[in-house]
């Protein structure tokens, strides 16, 4: 990679945020403008399909919040329920094999941390594109990082 990005840098699966955020508010809309207009149910009724779509919506925009931000200080990986931040010195390789899920990044503490941020499902040469990037940056920031 001849050029790295200016930090601070964020990855995220877009098409993938963007249709499920999507399904979400059709979603919820729809299930909403049904409670109301359907004359036969009763408030409560009307509540537990309202209540429905927020939970639903709310799954979706779960599953939407997964990304990973590159700036000076380090790695912000934010997963569906969790978020961790890294030195650039803690990430030792960034890896994206054929099959997986999404990148995983190798740490200097002996484990694996996975940053759903980068995922290949919908997007992967965006993905491949993204995992380089990152591998990049935590050469020119950190321990000189590795992609496999």
């Amino acid at each position: 990679m001849s050029e790295l990005p200016p930090l601070p840098v964020t990855f995220r699966p877009g098409r993938t945020r963007a249709v499920l955020l999507t399904v979400g508010v059709t979603a919820f809309v729809v299930i909403t403008t049904i409670a109301l207009l359907l004359e036969t149910l009763s408030p409560g009724e009307r509540a537990s399909f309202v209540f429905t779509a927020v939970l639903f919506l709310g799954v979706l925009m779960l599953l939407a919040r997964p990304k990973v931000v590159a700036d000076e200080s380090g790695v912000t990986v934010v997963n569906l329920a969790s978020r961790r931040t890294l030195e650039w010195a803690e990430i030792l390789q960034v890896n994206l094999r054929p099959g997986d899920p999404w990148v995983f990044l190798n740490l200097s503490d002996g484990t694996s941390l996975p940053a759903m941020g980068i995922q290949p499902g919908i997007a992967k040469e965006r993905a491949i594109r993204d995992a380089r990037t990152l591998r990049a940056l935590a050469e020119a920031h950190g321990t000189g990082a590795g992609l496999t």
